[in-house]
């Protein structure tokens, strides 16, 4: 392993992307600890953790994506949420709305004006969203004086200002790694943030244990189920559906082409870990709106009802990740699109007739197989939390939609850095020159 790890820095480029992505994570984690102009943070601590207690848990889970930046009110409170929520409005009016279909098949061009379309609608929801955290934090301050010193207009302003383009900031690292350097990132902002909050998650168990409050055979217990679902989340990101491809043998002038036997792999789970991120974004939007009113408000209780440990919220949650994963799945793979490439090219599916059948079986096959991917993502991202709900353990870094995200996003950015080695006749992380599961194309 050690060999293969120098192999990484052998290669310039796949040095370069690296080091390029490591040195925007420290920037990000630096603007994650400059404070909001006109918040007591250390006053804004206890607060936060008495309103969490009290059955704000959403925030809590907002805290959680953020790298706990929530809770201290740094310029990077909002995080990466904002482009995540504008991302799902605009996949979703994709689906309905003829233009943005339109805009998706016209290739780079298309894909340019989406994703311009995506950053001024992540402006708006950053302003939306920092005049509900502006209203949050008034509200604290109501019940904990101290917290903002002064809460005229003037400081709802300059939240307004500052989370706004903290969150555009976030937004233009995130693309410049995906540009420049390794893995998805947007997802590796997301993985950062809740990798920076292991330590302290530790500590804090550790202490509890100390203190007696938490017993050895609990932990054992937790780390056990940590290790399980590890291991799930890596086989069903792993798991594909192989459909056997024929391609006839054509003649081009005196060349013989085709004739050959393959398949087309279709990955149980398609869509990755994007459903658990965009169920995340969608059930903190509650969080959002009882933002904007007082703790006496209807709305305000909001943030009990959907208790992250809580049977209501575990029940949507699971149904909006099942609904995301077959939405996703048909936005990232057409079988009208497979369909017509094997068509073109002489391939067809053995005993179905090439064109609109083969659509039709590709199109079958693939809702099967995703029915389980989906109920086990939902299932996975449900149940550890429940059970760590009733052992009362503090481990929220290490619920089911925590593991679900580093895993998820781990594996991507493993096969990146595996493909520019292979590319240059390294070999790969693990025996047999590539990831288990992932097909070449």
């Amino acid at each position: 392993m050690l060999d293969k790890l120098r192999n990484i820095f052998q290669v310039p480029e796949l040095k370069r992307r690296i080091l390029f992505t490591l040195s925007l994570f420290v920037v990000y984690r630096l603007g994650e600890h400059l404070p909001t102009p006109g918040v007591n943070a250390s006053v804004l601590a206890g607060a936060f953790a008495k309103a969490t207690n009290q059955g704000g848990g959403l925030f809590g889970l907002y805290d959680l994506f953020v790298g706990g930046a929530f809770s201290r009110a740094t310029i990077f409170a909002l995080g990466i949420m904002p482009y995540i929520s504008s991302s799902i409005i605009l996949q979703l009016l994709g689906a309905v709305v003829p233009h943005f279909e339109k805009l998706r098949k016209e290739g780079e061009e298309g894909q340019k004006k989406l994703t311009q379309i995506t950053r001024y609608g992540t402006v708006l929801i950053s302003i939306i969203q920092s005049y509900a955290y502006s209203v949050f934090l008034i509200n604290l301050n109501v019940s904990t004086p101290g917290i903002v010193p002064d809460t005229g207009p003037l400081f709802v302003f300059s939240t307004i200002i500052t989370q706004t383009t903290g969150t555009i900031f976030v937004m233009w690292l995130g693309e410049k790694i995906t540009e420049h350097g390794i893995g998805n990132g947007i997802s590796l902002i997301i993985f950062i943030n809740i990798i920076g909050r292991v330590p302290n998650t530790i500590m804090t168990a550790w202490d509890s244990f100390r203190g007696g409050s938490l017993s050895l055979f609990t932990i054992l217990f937790v780390l056990t189920l940590m290790v399980l679902v590890i291991a799930a989340v890596v086989l069903m990101t792993q798991a594909v559906r192989k459909i056997p491809v024929q391609y006839a043998k054509r003649i081009v002038g005196r060349r013989m082409y085709g004739g050959a036997n393959t398949h087309i792999p279709l990955r149980v789970n398609s869509a990755g870990v994007i459903p658990i991120i965009f169920a995340s974004s969608v059930m903190i939007l509650p969080a959002t709106v009882a933002g904007f009113v007082k703790p006496e408000s209807p709305l305000a209780a909001m943030g009990q009802w959907l208790n992250p440990m809580g049977p209501i919220y575990n029940v949507m949650y699971g149904i909006i990740i099942i609904f995301f994963t077959y939405f996703y799945t048909a936005v990232v793979l057409n079988p009208n699109d497979l369909a017509e490439n094997m068509r073109k090219y002489g391939g067809f599916v053995p005993g179905i007739r090439p064109g609109r059948k083969t659509a039709e079986y590709i199109d079958k096959v693939l809702t099967r197989i995703t029915l389980p991917g989906a109920v086990f993502l939902a299932t996975v991202a449900v149940v550890p939390d429940l059970i760590i709900g009733m052992t009362n353990v503090p481990f929220l870094g290490f619920g089911g939609t925590s593991v679900l995200i580093v895993v998820g996003v781990a594996l991507d950015t493993l096969q990146q850095v595996e493909s520019h080695l292979l590319m240059r006749h390294y070999e790969g992380f693990v025996k047999g020159g590539r990831i288990r599961g992932r097909q070449r194309m």
